[in-house]
């Protein structure tokens, strides 16, 4: 199995690069989630969405919300989601009956102190610029409204680290390639890359206004799950 590593778009090309990705590989999207994460992205969404807090009819904004997994879990705990996504081709495949926008995530749709929770799962990497994404949820956020991501993660011991690195850089682009896009399927574990270190990612998200700033590992360190509430 040899899979060639794919090139990281330059900064002035990121945006435009990733949203024509994501058009290409909405269609099979979902089921490739399923299979590339062994059906662990569910419970990870699921994760999310209680570590949020909120209760009953509280309103939930799933930034990347892609085709719709986020909002589909939140609805199903009772909360009122709105979907935001960059890419048509994600919303045009989207299974959610929630309200779905169009829109950037790091200028969001949405007036200030709007919601009372934000989910966001597996964009921080594909993101032109993490900062301005932070800086948005303060603004559309209630004060004392909670964040929640999921993002990929690398285990620390040996042997998982191993395993890991395997599956993700070998493994995820060739069936990645068989079932939908090669080059997409390249670029998603070479865009690892983009992410800060776990301690730079608190801190910049401490540093925009939240406070209680967590971060656990899921999925044996193959993902992790950063919660914040709005001060």
């Amino acid at each position: 199995m040899s899979v060639r590593p794919a090139p990281l778009p330059a900064a002035a090309d990121k945006r435009r690069a990733v949203e024509e990705m994501f058009d290409r590989i909405a269609p099979r999207y979902d089921l490739l989630n399923r299979i590339l994460t062994l059906r662990m992205d569910v419970a990870w969404r699921r994760a999310a969405v209680r570590a949020l807090g909120l209760g009953p009819g509280e309103r939930v904004l799933d930034v990347a919300c892609g085709t719709g997994d986020f909002c589909r879990e939140a609805a199903a705990a009772g909360l009122h989601p709105i979907g935001v996504d960059f890419s048509a081709g994600m919303l045009a495949s989207a299974r959610a009956n929630a309200p779905l926008v169009r829109g950037d995530a790091q200028q969001l749709p949405v007036r200030d102190g709007a919601v009372d929770g934000i989910t966001c799962g597996f964009a921080l990497r594909n993101l032109t610029n993490i900062d301005l994404f932070f800086a948005e949820c303060a603004r559309v956020l209630r004060p004392g409204g909670r964040v929640a991501i999921v993002e990929v993660a690398e285990p620390t011991g040996r042997a998982a680290r191993a395993v890991h690195g395997a599956w993700f850089r070998r493994v995820v682009p060739f069936v990645g390639g068989l079932v939908s896009d090669r080059d997409a399927y390249s670029y998603l574990p070479a865009s690892t890359a983009y992410l800060p270190g776990a301690a730079a990612l608190l801190l910049a998200l401490a540093g925009h206004g939240f406070d209680h700033v967590t971060r656990r590992t899921l999925g044996f360190g193959a993902a992790q799950l950063v919660t914040g509430t709005r001060t």
